[in-house]
């Protein structure tokens, strides 16, 4: 320890001198969600401006603060930020052209990033927040496992923000870097994000659960995504009879805290990771912090590992439920932008509805609340006749399996034209269905005699 520790205060610099290491036209790594460097991003936002100083691009993903190389340079004279996936600050930043979002699925990310096959990708300099270096000289990257290592491995340079506060997971592989691999280091004491505690779920997102969980069975491998539904399902599945479950997810939330605590995750069955939850990122509050802490139940994993559907249909009754935009009668679902306004991002949804089907009675479930209210008041129906113009398609018509609404749940896969017409319009909201049913009559998407056996 001795000897990393002399290594570690010859590497050790302030953020001031870290900012000064980058130089014009250098491409910068931020890595993702938690991992956001806050102190050399603060540093190097002071030096928007500089006359010597232009042409650089910042790559990160769900930004949980607001960027001070955008704050400090509103005209983008010297810093361009992109995202890997839109949070609530990108989405504001986008609205405002002043980022721009990194097309990819969630899993892809390893490859395209980490191995140069587009050489675009490559970075001058990394800097990612990790926990304090244990004794054996390695920064865990926590709670943001994702593509790090990758993206260190592809760097020219590397710097660790180590932060106290950054929860030690234990990992599979790719969850830490070693000193030897790290070129600087600065130390930071900033607060880390953490997911509001709330056990407020809208009767909405009850019904849907309720609607869902008929469909878990013993033994399921479970993905959940963020949001009131699953909380409830977590609540649900907390209270009921369902046993020896696991964890395959992308996401690591605090529904799956509460889940262990009530006993229903114990990964027995999982034919990978055995008695082991895995994950490669988590959105949590404090207790869901403490929770991942140096626990050997659970490991941070790289993105491709945990969300390659190759790797996710190995696994026996995969459930993956994720949250949506919109769905037309077509069944093309949209959950990431509103029209042309970018939302948030493919992400792993994709990756987990593939793995979910190709799963050995697995099943992927796109849930979502059948209306929105807008700022008028005014509500809708995210059951649509069409995607709203300039929205993304998600998921292809061909590759949908469920689809849930407080009204119900249907299985789409198989299903002709007329046949996902109906089931789709049978889970949107009631008043909103005779109107769906004469779009879909007009788009000759109805059958004729409204008697559909597929």
């Amino acid at each position: 320890m001795s000897t990393f520790m002399e290594e570690y205060k010859r590497k050790l610099i302030t953020p001031e001198q870290a900012a000064k290491l980058v130089k014009s036209g250098d491409y910068i790594n931020y890595a993702e969600f938690t991992s956001f460097p806050a102190e050399f991003d603060k540093a190097l936002g002071k030096r928007a401006g500089e006359e010597n100083l232009v042409n650089v691009a910042i790559d990160a993903a769900g930004s949980v603060r607001f960027p001070e190389v955008v704050k400090n340079d509103p005209e983008m004279k010297t810093f361009t930020y992109y995202s890997a996936h839109y949070s609530a600050i990108d989405r504001m930043l986008g609205d405002q052209n002043r980022i721009s979002y990194y097309i990819t699925q969630y899993h892809d990310l390893q490859k395209i990033r980490g191995e140069a096959v587009q050489p675009w990708t490559k970075k001058n300099l990394s800097c990612v927040l990790t926990a304090p270096m244990d004794k054996h000289g390695n920064f865990n990257f926590g709670i943001t496992t994702s593509d790090t290592y990758a993206q260190l491995k592809n760097s020219d340079l590397v710097i660790v923000e180590v932060n106290e506060k950054i929860p030690y997971v234990m990992g599979g592989y790719m969850e830490s870097i070693n000193i030897k691999d790290v070129d600087y280091i600065i130390e930071s004491n900033e607060s880390v994000f953490l997911m509001p505690d709330s056990t407020k779920i809208s009767p909405a997102s009850q019904k849907i659960a309720e609607n869902i969980m008929p469909m878990i069975e013993d033994r399921a491998v479970l993905q959940l995504g963020i949001g009131g539904v699953p909380n409830a399902i977590g609540a649900m599945i907390a209270d009921s009879d369902l046993k020896d479950l696991g964890i395959q997810t992308e996401m690591f939330c605090d529904a799956m805290t509460a889940m262990y605590e009530a006993g229903k995750i114990t990964n027995k069955y999982k034919r990978r990771d055995v008695g082991r939850s895995i994950f490669t990122f988590c959105f949590g509050n404090k207790k869901t912090h403490e929770f991942l802490h140096k626990n050997p139940q659970v490991a941070g994993y790289n993105c491709d590992y945990t969300n390659n559907p190759k790797n996710i249909a190995i696994e026996d009754k995969v459930v993956s439920i994720n949250n949506i935009i919109e769905v037309d009668l077509f069944s093309q679902v949209n959950s990431e932008s509103d029209g042309i306004r970018h939302i948030s991002g493919t992400g792993g949804s994709l990756d987990y509805h593939i793995g979910a089907w190709e799963s050995n009675g697995g099943k992927g479930i796109f849930a979502f609340e059948s209306t929105y209210t807008d700022k008028e008041g005014k509500v809708h129906s995210r059951v649509r006749p069409t995607l709203s113009p300039g929205s993304i398609v998600t998921c292809p018509r061909t590759l949908v399996h469920y689809l849930a609404t407080e009204h119900g749940i249907v299985n789409i896969k198989g299903r002709t034209i007329w046949g996902r017409a109906e089931a789709v319009i049978s889970i949107a909201h009631p008043d909103f269905r005779d109107e769906l049913i004469k779009e879909a009559q007009a788009m000759k998407i109805w059958s004729p005699t409204n008697k559909i056996a597929y």
